[in-house]
């Protein structure tokens, strides 16, 4: 019975942290913020992703020719904030699933311009494994 559990206990980790086919652009100015989303989804398997300071460099990214299937976007950030960020990708014809992440949400407002400017989904940082999880599930149904 115990080596039957070791045994499932073996299969759950290898899963979990099998490689997952995504390229995730994390967009934050904070660089603790940006190093622990990074933790967080080689943690789930995603191990491509690219991480920029603002919504500027994100757009430049997109005007060179890379693409990502999730960008993890801030909304307060210098340059260019997500909402502009999200609003100007959106333009441009970027398809891919943005997920808005804020440690402020008391101003409703500001978070429904953020929904608005093309979000897929909003959460309150800090990001969790759980969380991740849940998003990964979202954006491959």
């Amino acid at each position: 019975m115990e080596d039957e559990r070791r045994d499932k206990d073996k299969h759950a980790t290898k899963s979990d942290n099998s490689p997952t086919p995504l390229k995730v652009l994390i967009v934050d100015d904070d660089k603790v913020v940006r190093m622990t989303h990074k933790m967080l989804l080689d943690r789930v398997g995603v191990k491509d992703h690219v991480a920029v300071e603002n919504g500027k460099e994100a757009v430049e990214l997109h005007n060179n020719g890379q693409s990502f299937d999730l960008i993890l976007m801030d909304k307060d950030m210098p340059v260019m904030n997500g909402i502009e960020a999200t609003r100007t990708l959106r333009s441009m014809g970027v398809s891919c699933k943005i997920i808005g992440v804020s440690t402020s949400t008391s101003n409703q407002i500001y978070v429904q311009e953020f929904v608005e400017a093309g979000l897929d989904y909003f959460y309150t940082k800090p990001l969790t494994v759980k969380i991740l999880g849940e998003i990964l599930e979202k954006i491959k149904s």
